[in-house]
């Protein structure tokens, strides 16, 4: 397993359907790569720890975007976790 921080720094909608979004969170740094998968790790302002699995990892313009049901906002430092997607 690989540890890495990064900061979030941008987000876009990749899918909707049926009422269910998906989306794509670009980072600073990143130790994914296509096809991993994982989970960032955030705090929230209120302490609360936020767990975020990486779905999938793509490659769009020679960027790599993690594939995730919830965004986290562009700023957020994050702490990710390649190749384990289970708490």
């Amino acid at each position: 397993m690989s540890e890495f921080s990064g900061v979030v720094t941008d987000i876009r909608e990749e899918s909707r359907v049926g009422g269910r979004q998906r989306w794509q969170m670009a980072l600073d740094h990143t130790n994914f790569v296509a096809g991993d998968v994982g989970v960032l790790e955030a705090v929230a302002r209120s302490g609360t720890r936020i767990v975020v699995p990486v779905l999938a990892v793509v490659v769009d313009g020679g960027e790599l975007w993690h594939v995730v049901d919830k965004p986290l906002a562009a700023g957020t430092t994050v702490t990710g976790h390649v190749g384990r997607i289970s708490e």
